[in-house]
């Protein structure tokens, strides 16, 4: 029933605050050795595949049309994709490890937020590669100085820009910073709407606020660089939807659905908490059982000696 089911999930909240870093940190993390080597292979396959050159697309001067837009300095640069889509939320799972000190929280929200964008950017950085769109502004990376050159029998330009600014004028499918921070940020709207209740059917409006937030910043992100002439607008809406779906999955890998009862805490402590039950009642049966085993001998003891002394005539 689910006033049962509150009730015990209050009662399990009690042990909030005797799970830390410094108690089951340690234990944690060797347990989970291997997820975190996989998480460092893994950002060593993004970094591969971001110096990877995409696919040398056909570009002909039928096609500079939609592509002559142009270049603009990025109102989100580069390196700050990273601290929007992993610093920023794992800022929010410190903050609430302070308050709440449970150490499987922080462990598993930060593990899977890490997870949750390296595979989005392996996933992303390997469609890009493959397709090799040029970006809205391609025409400009490819001729600097406007002075147009294309092969007499293809049609395709004959690019004389910078190699490195042109190579990365070729990777515009899908949108990476996009993706990186829906899949960041989407991944921190799940964690707050499981924390704070916020789909428990009691219509607080003020709660889907705080979920929508995130999702806002990263919708911002991805506006951006259509605003900026870095991607089409359905390099944006695919990369959303990319990291979204990476979110989603990587969150329901640690956590219970936030609409889920106990969907305020992760997988790992409710495990925990089920293995302490488990031990505790073994210990309370070893105790009940060696207390009978105590009294059989006690009340055995009586009767021996009781009939002893009725043998003896004492009695």
């Amino acid at each position: 029933m689910p006033g049962g089911e509150d009730t015990q999930d209050r009662m399990r909240e009690v042990h909030l605050g005797s799970h830390t870093i410094q108690t089951h940190g340690a234990g944690l993390a060797r347990k989970h050795t291997y997820d975190w080597v996989v998480l460092v292979l893994l950002a060593v396959v993004v970094v591969v595949l971001h110096y990877t050159p995409p696919f040398t697309r056909f570009v002909g001067v039928d096609m500079m049309t939609d592509i002559r837009y142009p270049v603009r300095q990025s109102t989100v640069p580069a390196w700050s994709v990273p601290i929007i889509s992993i610093a920023c939320p794992v800022a929010v799972f410190v903050a609430l490890y302070i308050a709440r000190r449970d150490v499987y929280d922080l462990h598993h929200a930060t593990l899977g937020v890490i997870f949750a964008v390296l595979i989005t950017a392996a996933f992303t950085d390997v469609i890009k590669n493959a397709v090799g769109r040029p970006r809205p502004d391609f025409f400009w990376r490819c001729f600097p100085d406007g002075r147009q050159l294309y092969d007499q029998v293809t049609g395709a330009v004959i690019c004389h820009g910078e190699k490195s600014f042109l190579t990365d004028g070729r990777r515009s499918f899908p949108s990476g910073h996009t993706s990186w921070s829906f899949a960041g940020l989407g991944f921190l709207s799940l964690y707050l709407s499981g924390k704070i209740k916020a789909f428990d059917r009691r219509g607080h409006v003020a709660k889907l606020c705080i979920v929508i937030l995130p999702l806002l910043l990263a919708a911002l992100v991805g506006i951006s660089r259509v605003d900026n002439y870095r991607h089409h607008w359905e390099d944006v809406f695919v990369g959303g939807l990319i990291g979204y779906i990476m979110a989603v999955l990587c969150y329901l890998h640690f956590f219970p659905p936030p609409y889920h009862h106990q969907g305020w805490g992760p997988y790992a402590y409710f495990h925990m908490l089920e293995e302490l039950e488990a031990g505790n009642s073994n210990n309370a049966q070893n105790q009940q059982s060696a207390g009978h085993h105590h009294i059989g001998l006690a009340s055995e003891h009586h009767n021996g000696r009781s009939r002893n002394d009725l043998e003896s005539g004492s009695v």
